[in-house]
């Protein structure tokens, strides 16, 4: 029988890098077959699916995306669900899967899980949000555009004496900005779990103007100011039922500007954090994730997630990875206050 491999959810560094270690190991150390379903759970509801061995995989570790394509599918909508999955396994001769994905993908994995299909998990996520392991692979690579970004946004606001408000990716929590905005010494860091006030931001980007500074703003696309309930949206639902973010840093820009007087741009990264080749970093945890996951499926690990705990790779239960979300301490985030202003 052979080993389904699909990617699912938002593309992220490192992805080719976790189906080259899969494929490696599998065929030379376990003599096992494996396909790719095409562009997540549509193909494996679909049955659409490709053959991947060892010369498929040559090289790929560096290469940004996925060669399998991904999206957004929900296999529980409009179809049958696990009975659509376990007999388009079944005619492909396919016994198990390794789903590679984050919140959405992995949910999906664990309720065909219940149902009795044979599944291992491997966290995927840019936003580096899953509680269950210290780190995803993307996050690293995200965190470094971000930061290269930043460096440019602050030499044009130097020259024009600007403040620049940039926007990255984070749901639910602040990795990429905390990481992102300290390495370019931003002067304000807004994410999902601090809400601020506007007058502390004016207050942090004053501060700054008055050192004779061009500030720099950074914020999350989850972040939400102490008047707002929810995150801004305004471009609907995802196929999971999620707001699709985005736009926060365009409305508090003209706040800011407002507020101090001070001319303020404000720059969406967006999925450009999404693209290029993963750093060194993140293809070699994509890779120890890829040579775990099978491990995981020939002792008949099911419904178990590979992750990073220290420096050694472990397995944890999907409902403990889906528990609860890797937000940031208190502590990182006063931490990173103290270079505010």
């Amino acid at each position: 029988m052979k080993i389904g491999i699909l990617t699912s959810g938002g593309d992220c560094p490192g992805l080719n890098a976790v189906i080259r270690g899969i494929v490696l190991k599998g065929t030379q150390v376990y003599n096992k077959e494996f396909v790719g379903f095409r562009d997540g759970w549509r193909g494996v509801v679909e049955g659409d699916a490709m053959p991947l061995e060892r010369k498929d995989i040559q090289g790929i570790s560096k290469q940004g995306g996925t060669i399998l394509g991904t999206s957004r599918t929900n296999p529980f909508e409009g179809t049958d669900g696990a009975d659509t999955v376990r007999e388009n396994m079944e005619r492909l001769g396919v016994d198990s899967l390794i789903a590679i994905g984050g919140e959405g993908t992995l949910a999906a994995a664990k309720r065909l899980t219940d149902a009795g299909i044979k599944i291992v998990g491997v966290p995927k996520t840019v936003d580096n949000d899953l509680s269950a392991t210290d780190y995803t692979f993307g996050f690293d690579t995200a965190t470094q555009i971000a930061t290269d970004a930043m460096d440019r946004l602050r030499t044009t606001g130097d020259s024009h004496g600007r403040c620049m408000v940039a926007e990255v990716m984070g749901r639910h929590v602040g990795w990429i900005a905390l990481h992102s905005g300290m390495a370019a010494g931003a002067h304000a860091i807004l994410i999902p779990e601090q809400k601020t006030s506007m007058a502390q931001i004016v207050e942090w980007v004053n501060s700054a103007r008055d050192r004779g500074r061009a500030p720099l703003v950074v914020v999350a696309e989850g972040f939400t100011l102490d008047t707002m309930d929810d995150a801004h949206s305004e471009r609907g639902l995802d196929a999971f039922g999620r707001p699709r973010l985005g736009g926060i840093g365009d409305m508090l820009a003209p706040e800011i500007e407002a507020l101090t007087g001070l001319e303020t741009r404000s720059t969406t990264l967006g999925h450009i954090q999404r693209g290029g080749t993963p750093s060194a970093y993140d293809r070699v945890l994509a890779t120890r994730y890829g040579l775990a996951a099978v491990d995981a499926v020939i002792h008949g690990r099911w419904g178990r997630m590979v992750s990073l705990q220290g420096t050694e790779i472990t397995n944890v239960a999907f409902e403990d990875a889906l528990g609860k979300l890797n937000t940031v301490p208190q502590s990182r985030y006063d931490e990173a206050a103290i270079l505010f202003g």
